[in-house]
């Protein structure tokens, strides 16, 4: 019986994927050869998490409509730090 593991979790092994040369040389040149895997693996760990977010606020909007763009606009002023007129949007 298989056990699935979570993003992140379980044994490593390897796989083959196909990528551009393009790709290729500048994940080397930013990473060195040996550091490919685990650059590749976070890459792959924060899209799955960018995956799983939107299909969480599409289900939220499903089910209560779509966020208010102003509210969210007010709270971002005030998570920066942006105090002018965002006392009252908090």
């Amino acid at each position: 019986m298989t056990t699935s593991s979570a993003p992140g979790e379980g044994p490593v092994r390897p796989v083959s994927v196909s990528l551009h040369e393009g790709t290729i040389a500048a994940l080397k040149e930013r990473t060195g050869k040996r550091g490919m895997s685990a650059y590749v693996e976070a890459l792959i760990q924060r899209q799955l998490e960018r995956d799983r977010l939107r299909e969480l606020i599409e289900d939220a909007e499903a089910e209560h409509g779509p966020v208010d763009q102003v509210a969210v606009e007010a709270k971002r002023a005030v998570l920066r730090g942006d105090t002018v007129g965002s006392a009252d949007a908090a």
